[in-house]
């Protein structure tokens, strides 16, 4: 893989907690938008914005199974202000509302 595209990718898990534009993102790795836009497309198989959306869902599902936040907190600390915007891509990708998936996964592990 690149190696811009890795540092792009490590930006990005660097800056979950917060919102991104893509100049900054771009300019991480001191390519234009547009060049970085192709380059990743290329590299990964999908968009910039997608590839941060599932960075930020695989780390919220993760902090569900880990910690005992609240959603809006969970939200808040992968960087997603909008808990509506937030739930709905979660029941997307995993099927299950946050909360339901934290209260599954917290009743599974609590078992002996």
């Amino acid at each position: 893989m690149d190696q811009r595209v890795r540092r792009v990718i490590a930006f990005m898990e660097d800056n979950l907690h917060r919102k991104v534009t893509p100049i900054e993102v771009a300019e991480s790795v001191r390519l234009s938008p547009s060049y970085l836009r192709h380059l990743f497309k290329d590299e990964t198989g999908t968009s910039v914005a997608r590839y941060l959306r599932e960075l930020r869902l695989k780390r919220a599902k993760h902090l569900l199974e880990t910690t005992f936040l609240s959603v809006k907190e969970v939200a808040s600390t992968v960087g997603l202000h909008g808990v509506s915007h937030f739930v709905r891509d979660f029941e997307k990708a995993y099927r299950l509302s946050p909360a339901r998936y934290a209260e599954r996964h917290r009743k599974a592990t609590d078992r002996p």
